[in-house]
């Protein structure tokens, strides 16, 4: 494959949730980048062979592989399969599955609290206990948190506030773990991301834009955003797309990268 930058080459990753949006985006920059890649779905497996489809039309190498991100059976199986499909061992593992559900204290159903704690924190748990005895020294972990373990600018969003900083809580433990392995582990924090399911001219966008979250984190996020946007200045709150939050994703997997804990990425 013909890439400007081959420096994952001979290198294998595993991306869950990368049938669309950010964990797509990843798996594809991964694959330009050189390495061979598996990326798991719960149940768009059209979507995911569309992902691998497009990854092999470019020359790269890419598997898709079906595991509930919610289900620890499933998880562990689905990483059972990637490693079988990966030669026996992993360079590089994002984990991207992920759910977000809104509701305010007090008025969020059980189940509905419940899933957002399988998928975003004991998900990335057993992804990453399977994954870590197959991870090769000097491997590297990255999992996509959010800047909502940092602040929280509109209501009824606590609960997934709590479950991306216990993303961080994690990756800070793991690269304590796994330093002696020389395994670097990251978070990358994203702020609004279009994607499929949170398109730039949908509800939550549009109501940022027309002012009805508070106002000290839009003049924050607008600043950050500005500084930030790959060296194009942002004129307006708008949401930022799959493609730099990848790059900066896949930064983390650079051979020269090292663990720092939670990466603004707003």
């Amino acid at each position: 494959m013909t890439t400007e930058n081959s420096s994952l080459t001979g290198k294998t990753a595993l991306v869950t949730g990368g049938s669309r949006g950010i964990g797509a985006a990843c798996a594809k920059l991964l694959a330009a980048r050189g390495a061979t890649v598996v990326v798991t779905y719960s149940k768009s497996a059209d979507r995911a062979e569309a992902v691998v489809a497009e990854i092999a039309a470019t020359g790269g190498r890419a598997f898709a592989v079906k595991a509930d991100a919610a289900d620890a059976d499933a998880v562990k199986a689905g990483v059972a399969e990637a490693v079988d499909r990966l030669g026996g061992w992993l360079d590089i593992l994002v984990n991207n599955a992920g759910i977000a559900e809104h509701g305010p204290v007090g008025m969020m159903a059980d189940a509905v609290f419940e899933r957002q704690l399988d998928v975003n924190v004991r998900g990335v748990w057993h992804t990453t206990s399977a994954a870590v005895p197959h991870v090769r020294d000097g491997g590297r972990i990255i999992s996509i948190g959010s800047f909502f373990s940092e602040r929280v600018p509109y209501p009824g969003v606590s609960a997934y506030a709590m479950t991306k900083h216990a993303v961080v809580g994690m990756t800070k433990g793991w690269a304590r773990d796994l330093a002696a392995r020389q395994i670097t582990v990251n978070t990358v924090e994203p702020g609004p991301i279009e994607t499929e399911a949170n398109p730039d001219e949908g509800r939550w966008c549009t109501r940022w834009m027309e002012g009805e979250m508070t106002p000290a984190p839009i003049r924050y996020a607008t600043t950050r955003w500005q500084r930030t946007e790959f060296g194009r200045p942002v004129s307006s709150i708008r949401f930022r797309t799959v493609t730099p939050m990848a790059a900066s994703a896949c930064w983390e997997a650079k051979p020269r990268a090292r663990s720092r804990g939670p990466i603004s990425a707003l």
